[in-house]
């Protein structure tokens, strides 16, 4: 949320707001990716790191 907000030139805190009445019980507290799997596996290597990535998806939803 952070490098998406960044990105722009914006500070998420001023955005957004955390309501816990919009927590799902189950929700999962930390989710992490770890792609050595498929390096191991499948000798995959990654081409665009995380926060190029964000750049990229904030950069389609704002010419949208």
């Amino acid at each position: 949320m952070e490098a998406a907000f960044s990105h722009v030139g914006l500070d998420w805190q001023r955005y957004v707001v955390n309501d816990a009445k919009f927590h799902r019980p189950a929700e999962v507290d930390l989710l992490l990716a770890d792609p050595g799997k498929a390096q191991r596996e499948l000798g995959w290597i990654p081409k665009v790191g995380f926060k190029e990535l964000i750049a990229v998806m904030v950069d389609a939803d704002l010419d949208g």
